[in-house]
């Protein structure tokens, strides 16, 4: 099924093809600045002051430890500081840090940027018809965390996410996939708005030689 494409706001291009919708960010190597704010939150709700000063300073964003951002932030700094994080702590720790703040990042969405209106509305609808909705949504919407990337969305059961250049994994190799935080992202907005039900994996990884980051969507 070939999602419409009216109606995609600025800054990003979008192409149909094959089934899926591209969306191709022209706010290029910048992301939200939640990818930084709820990862800062986190730390210091989880007592790990000296951890997040270690981190943000050695990374050179000291500043933003009392003056957290506020607008778009370059994608390089967000994914040094996420990588910061992975080397500092042991890797369970840095990932479910990490996808702590994608689920904060998520609740921040639905109690500011999702109307309640359209809150309750979706979960009065089939999930099949919400789901769509919502990646509706997701997809006008993804230039706030792809960055430089390029993010397609899948339709059907189950339907995929797919980010080529996954700013947020660059220059960094792993064994296993490290999009925690856009996993507990997708996972916290489906389980609200969609279905309870619902389970986010990540089945490949830029990280781990993939050709993009894929999230794979059930419920």
């Amino acid at each position: 099924m070939i999602q419409s494409c009216t109606n995609i706001p600025a800054p990003m291009n979008v192409t149909c093809i094959n089934g899926a919708v591209d969306v191709h960010s022209t706010n290029a190597g910048k992301i939200g600045p939640n990818a930084v704010i709820q990862l800062l939150l986190v730390l210091q709700a989880s007592g790990l002051h000296d951890v997040s000063s270690s981190i943000f300073t050695k990374a050179g964003l000291a500043g933003w430890l009392t003056h957290p951002p506020t607008a778009m932030v370059d994608e390089h700094k967000a994914a040094l500081l996420h990588n910061m994080l992975r080397s500092t702590v042991p890797p369970a720790m840095a990932e479910a840090l990490l996808a702590a703040a994608g689920k904060r990042t998520a609740d921040y969405l639905l109690a500011y940027r999702i109307p309640r209106l359209v809150q309750f509305s979706l979960k009065l609808l089939p999930s099949n018809i919400a789901a769509k909705i919502l990646v509706s949504a997701i997809r006008n919407n993804a230039w706030t965390f792809v960055g430089s990337g390029i993010f397609t969305a899948r339709t059907g059961r189950p339907l995929s996410f797919e980010i080529a250049d996954n700013p947020l994994c660059t220059n960094k190799s792993s064994t296993v996939p490290l999009c925690s935080w856009h996993v507990a992202v997708f996972q916290r907005l489906f389980e609200v708005l969609v279905s309870p039900a619902t389970h986010v994996m990540e089945t490949d990884c830029k990280s781990c030689g993939g050709r993009y980051c894929r999230f794979v969507i059930r419920w």
